[in-house]
Order: structure tokens, then C-alpha cells, then sequence
């Protein structure tokens, strides 16, 4: 195997390694190589929002909180607390109260507000969304069991009693049950021992069950909650909360993708296979030069091509946007993604995006380490493309299990070579019982030795990282302890 010299172009050295590792490069082969840079359109671009709006968004959601809770102790809720009965009512409201609006927080952080998106990521916002929808699932299950037992301990009925006659006898109880238990259908699932067993469009398709719980459970709160109907302050507050989030919800999830996508059609170019098991499909149309997409971002991509076509597949730009075209490279791992190699030209395509904080405009220093595994080189290969540097400025490492699984090996190289990067392709299988991003060859190094060897000055560079969970938490831990900020490091997670 052979590594290119990224100084004197085109010039090999038999048998290098690095850090111990055999790398090598891939001789340009059957690929198009892509245009100079200086031939590609700018498409139009919003400069990235700064940090303080994340914290911003988080303190909203935390005023919204005690919010709720200032508007129970105003309707009497600490008063309240003077009997059994009246301490297990008053506390149940308390958990139901947070517990509703932490279920609207949870969906507005999905909602794909423009704002939001850029200040978080998805990366943040995917964490931050599934922290949150469990805590508020676990304060739902705490309102309905304290709800139940504070009317029982006042009733000779019971509390299964109770519960019945809680369920058939209060306005809007049956929907709050049924929404219940589409909200549960929805935590069970996302659990992450369940999600593995689940095709992505199977667990999709049951999330959505997530919005169908959330308005169930309204119409009992409206119709029935003392803290909804005793005061004018509590009644606009949640009438407002819940307006604002469905408004969010309706324009940015289906209004402004679909004004978007259908104002300027935009259809498929070109398919074509990208190695075994890979496939780079091509868009275009006069929509894309609305969008202001980025190297490194990613789209949920709808392609009208016949059943299933209303899942939408998050896949990021595997070259720099032009505006003229959008382009993919998606590896088979699902249904949706093998069904990309059947694409013809002329297919029309529904976009949402773009999404995501793994872009240009987050870097923070003039040297920059591109580290992807597999498939997860493709946002990457567009960000070699798209970033402004000069010779050397670029290294490039493209982790894979073999030469033959490496896709978008050639373009990578060509990018390298004209751009004056470094690429190193390190290969080979996974250390076994070993959490590292090195394959087994390397097992005697360390897994900061390792990237320290590659780029002894790690501490100079953003590090852009893409992979699954467990390989890009490893090349964190390796790069914090070579020396790297946090800040620095740059990550998108992809993972349902």
C-alpha cells in the first residue's frame, strides 16, 4: 500500500506508516473529478448564529418552567399541601403542569425553527430533545398515579374505582387516555435497546404517534384544569404556549419545506453506484439557488418516486453547494437508502433543511482535521471542497474497514491533491473489547498517541468529525486529551 506526498503531487512512498498504522491513498479511478473550486457558483449563505442564542433558547425553555410553576403557586398550590388528599391533588397538578410543558419544549426543539437549529445542531438538539421527552414522560406517569391516589384518598370508590371513574366521567379523560398511550408507544420505542431492533421507517413512523399524543392530552387540560380555567394570566399563558408551538410545527416542518420545494421544482440529475453497497444521486432545479445550504450540512430528503415517499431520510451533501445542484451519497442500510439506487433521472424531490452545525462557518482556526469512518465521510468530502485554505492548512482521515469499502476514495484524493490537504486512508477492522478509533493493526498504540502521530500540532486545529456514536466519542476523548478545545471539536450525530 501507498501514501501520497500532498507536496510533491503525485509522487508515492512505498510501505509508510503512520503512527504504526499502514495508510494509503486510492489511485484516481472511474470517478468524476470535481471542478476547481474557483468554478463553482457561491450559492447563498446566512452567516452562522453565535452561541449565545443556544443559551438564549435554553433560557427560555427554563422561564417557561418556572413559569408553570409561579402560575400553581399563584392558583394555591402550596395551600394546598395541608391535608393527605389535597398534598397528593395539588402535587399530581404540579407534575402534569411541568410535564405539558416540557411535552411542548420537547416538540418545539423539533420543530426545525431556523433559529434553534442553527444555534444547536441537530447533534445537541437530538440529545437535548430525548433528555428532555423522558423527563417529561416520567413527570406524566408521576401526575397520573398522584392525581389518582389524591381523589381516591377522598372517595370510598377506591383507586382502581377511581381511576374508571376518572377516565369516563371528566371531560376529555378518554383522549387524554388514548393520547397516553401513544406517548408511551413512543418512549417505549425510543429507548435505545428498542431502537436498534427497529428499521429507521418502522421507528419513524411510530415517533409521529408523538404529535397525535401531545394533542390528546390538550382538550382535558382545557376543559377540566382548575390552572387552566381560573385565571386569565394561566389561561392565555398555556393557549399561547400551545398556539406557538403548533405554529412552529405547521410553518417549519411542513410550510416553509414545501414552499420551498414546490415554487421551483427540483428533480434528480444523475444516479450512479458508489462502490458495493453505496449510491450518489445527483439534484438540481432553480429551488436550490433559495437555499442556503453548506458544505458539511445535511437534508431530510423526500423523493416522489412511489410508496414511501412521505419518510423523510436525513442525508448530508456529499459535495460543496453550487446552487445549482445538491448531491448525496447514502450507503444501503435501510430501505429508503437502497432504494436510492432505483432513482431515475427526473424524480421529483422534496427538501427540509438545511440542518446541522457541521459546517465552515463554526471554525475557529486557520488548520482543520477532517476524521470520518465509512459512510460518514461524505459531509467531509464536501467540507475539503468548500474550505478556504492553503497548501497543508487540511489533513483528511478516512478510517475504513478495506480499500474496497472506501467510498469516495478517488474524489478524495483529486480534492487532496488540488487543494494542497493531506489524505491518509487508514484501514482495517476494529479493535476488539476496545472502545478506539483505531483498527487492530494499531492495538499497541493509544488511541491519543495515535492522532498525535498524524497531527503533532492537534491542539492548532478544528477537528470535524462524522461516524457512528461510539467512534466519534472515541476520537473526542483522543483529541481533548491531545490537547484540543472543545470548541474546536466539531460533530453531527445521525443516529435515530
Amino acid at each position: 500500500m501507498v501514501q501520497t506526498d500532498p507536496v510533491h503531487r503525485g509522487r508515492t512512498v512505498a510501505g509508510t506508516t503512520v503512527a504504526g498504522m499502514t495508510t494509503s491513498t486510492i489511485a484516481p479511478g472511474g470517478s468524476t473529478a470535481p471542478p476547481p473550486v474557483e468554478m463553482r457558483r457561491t450559492p447563498r449563505r446566512h452567516a452562522p448564529l453565535p452561541r449565545w442564542w443556544r443559551d438564549a433558547t435554553a433560557g427560555a425553555a427554563w422561564a417557561v418552567t418556572l413559569a408553570v410553576v409561579a402560575l400553581w403557586v399563584a392558583g394555591g398550590g402550596v395551600q394546598d399541601l395541608g391535608s393527605w388528599a389535597g398534598a397528593l391533588t395539588s402535587t399530581g397538578r404540579l407534575t402534569g403542569l411541568v410535564a405539558s410543558a416540557l411535552l411542548l419544549v420537547q416538540v418545539l426543539l423539533m420543530a426545525r425553527v431556523p433559529w434553534v437549529e442553527q444555534a444547536w445542531g441537530q447533534d445537541e438538539l437530538a440529545r437535548t430533545h430525548r433528555l428532555v421527552g423522558f423527563t417529561s414522560f416520567t413527570l406524566l406517569l408521576a401526575h397520573i398515579v398522584l392525581i389518582t391516589l389524591g381523589y381516591a384518598a377522598s372517595s370510598t370508590r377506591g383507586v382502581w374505582g377511581t381511576a374508571w371513574d376518572l377516565v369516563v366521567t371528566y371531560p376529555g379523560m378518554l383522549l387524554a387516555t388514548a393520547g397516553t398511550a401513544a406517548l408511551v408507544m413512543v418512549v417505549v420505542t425510543s429507548v435505545r435497546r428498542a431502537r436498534r431492533r427497529l428499521r429507521y421507517e418502522s421507528w419513524h413512523l411510530i415517533h409521529l404517534y408523538g404529535y397525535l399524543g401531545a394533542g390528546l392530552v390538550l382538550p382535558h387540560q382545557l376543559w377540566t384544569g382548575a390552572d387552566f380555567l381560573d385565571s386569565t394570566t394561566a389561561t392565555v399563558f398555556w393557549w399561547g404556549l400551545w398556539a406557538t408551538t403548533a405554529a412552529a410545527v405547521l410553518a417549519f416542518r411542513v410550510g416553509l419545506p414545501a414552499w420551498r420545494s414546490l415554487r421551483s421544482p427540483i428533480r434528480v440529475l444523475d444516479v450512479r453506484p458508489e462502490g458495493p453497497g453505496a449510491t450518489t444521486v445527483t439534484v438540481g432545479g432553480h429551488g436550490l439557488r433559495h437555499l442556503p445550504a453548506r458544505a458539511g450540512q445535511f437534508f431530510q430528503w423526500r423523493f416522489l418516486d412511489g410508496p414511501g415517499w412521505s419518510r423523510a431520510h436525513p442525508y448530508s451533501v456529499s459535495a460543496a453547494p453550487d446552487g445549482r445542484t445538491l448531491r448525496l451519497t447514502a450507503e444501503h442500510v435501510g430501505d429508503g437508502s437502497a432504494r436510492l439506487a432505483t432513482l431515475r433521472p427526473g424524480t421529483r424531490v422534496l427538501l427540509e433543511g438545511p440542518y446541522g452545525r457541521l459546517h465552515g462557518g463554526v471554525r475557529t482556526r486557520r488548520k482543520v482535521l477532517l476524521i470520518g469512518a465509512g459512510i460518514g465521510i461524505t459531509p467531509l468530502r464536501a467540507l475539503l471542497e468548500d474550505l478556504p485554505q492553503g497548501p497543508g492548512d487540511v489533513t483528511v482521515v478516512h478510517r475504513v474497514r478495506s480499500r474496497d469499502e472506501a467510498v469516495l476514495a478517488d474524489e478524495l484524493r483529486a480534492l487532496a491533491a488540488a487543494r494542497g490537504a493531506r489524505y491518509l486512508q487508514v484501514e482495517g477492522h476494529r479493535i476488539a473489547g476496545r472502545a478506539s478509533w483505531l483498527p487492530s493493526q494499531a492495538a499497541h498504540l493509544s488511541d491519543r498517541q495515535a492522532l498525535l502521530d498524524i497531527v503533532p500540532d492537534l491542539a492548532d486545529h478544528d477537528v470535524f468529525v462524522c461516524g457512528n456514536d461510539g467512534w466519534m466519542e472515541a476520537i473526542r476523548t483522543a483529541a481533548l486529551e491531545g490537547g484540543c478545545p472543545p470548541d474546536a471539536i466539531h460533530r453531527e450525530r445521525f443516529a435515530y
